[in-house]
């Protein structure tokens, strides 16, 4: 375990997964975290002493140095979906990628593969994607041998997409969406961490690479499949931007006037510019083909976790199961 990797929000969604596999393949794994002691689920990923959590923030030079100190390579999945305190996107993904890669540079790391986002433009109208973009042109600046991942929607056991809708479906009759028809290429955690993995390895030559999964579909159709997956019956509403914006503007006021207290977790304004645009991979990118990744589906892996969701759980298929067999009766 003479190789050391140093991962930026190790312990988050995609992180998580990308340390694991890391792990797998023998290198010392610092997992960088602002609250380490609430992260020690990743130590049993390796053999003791093979990965650490350690505390580090990003907007925060030394910090980010510290936690860099003597890694081989690197890899930044830290994002944000909301703007909250401090934790602005300027902030967080512009200079905080900037930061990162900047240190390494500086410090002699071999290898930056960075996690971005599908989407992200300079233009974009929603400062997510246009902070994404310009984080990935000071990635650029700094270390131009970078790698540059862009993944479409993520679906996983703890994604915050399917488990956050699924969960509101689950306690209401009708679902409400907004921008219905807007078109994503869901893509799955562990498929995106075995592409960051070929970036530290060496085996994915530098530059941006687009990364969506084999099925395209608009939100609500996703929200459709979801509800079968959940076996509800649910009236999915695609309410259009103009009807959306005054309830984000309500969660948005509400996480304003509690002083950031309560934080907008259901849907801000910005991701609702986000909406407007479809989330797909572009003609001609570099993506899973050019990594030599074959990309997992979402039809066998949805129930592997969504079941709890269902009205009896785990148990719901006994609980048909049974009732078939009265009414054969």
């Amino acid at each position: 375990m003479s190789k050391l990797v140093t991962i930026y929000g190790g312990s988050g969604f995609v992180g998580r997964y990308i340390a694991r596999r890391m792990a797998k393949e023998g290198w010392r794994v610092r997992v960088a975290v602002r609250r380490p002691n609430e992260a020690m689920y990743v130590k049993p990923y390796g053999v003791p002493g093979q990965v650490e959590p350690v505390l580090c923030n990003i907007r925060d030079d030394a910090s980010v140095a510290a936690a860099m100190q003597g890694a081989d390579a690197v890899v930044n999945c830290v994002g944000i979906l909301n703007a909250h305190g401090k934790n602005g996107f300027d902030a967080v993904q512009v200079d905080g990628a900037a930061r990162v890669a900047r240190k390494a540079h500086k410090m002699g790391v071999e290898r930056l593969v960075h996690i971005s986002a599908l989407g992200a433009d300079v233009e974009g109208a929603s400062d997510y994607a246009r902070t994404k973009a310009l984080g990935e042109e000071a990635v650029r600046g700094y270390f131009p041998g970078a790698v540059i991942l862009r993944p479409s929607v993520i679906f996983g056991t703890e994604d915050q997409f399917f488990n956050r809708f699924a969960g509101m479906a689950s306690l209401s009759p009708v679902l409400p969406i907004a921008k219905g028809k807007t078109l994503f290429q869901p893509v799955y955690v562990d498929d995106v961490a075995r592409a960051a993995v070929k970036g530290v390895l060496g085996e994915a030559e530098p530059g941006l690479y687009e990364l969506g999964g084999p099925e395209v579909k608009s939100f609500a159709e996703l929200m459709k499949e979801m509800c079968a997956i959940i076996h509800r019956r649910r009236l999915v509403v695609s309410m259009p931007g103009i009807a959306a914006w005054p309830l984000a503007f309500g969660f948005d006021m509400l996480q304003a006037a509690s002083l950031q207290l309560i934080e907008n977790k259901v849907l801000s304004r910005d991701q609702l510019k986000n909406l407007a645009t479809d989330n797909v991979v572009s003609e001609g990118a570099k993506g899973f083909a050019d990594l030599g990744i074959t990309p997992e589906v979402m039809g066998p892996v949805l129930p592997s976790y969504l079941w709890k969701f269902r009205p009896s759980g785990q148990y719901d298929e006994m609980t048909a199961s049974a009732g078939n067999l009265k009414g054969d009766a």
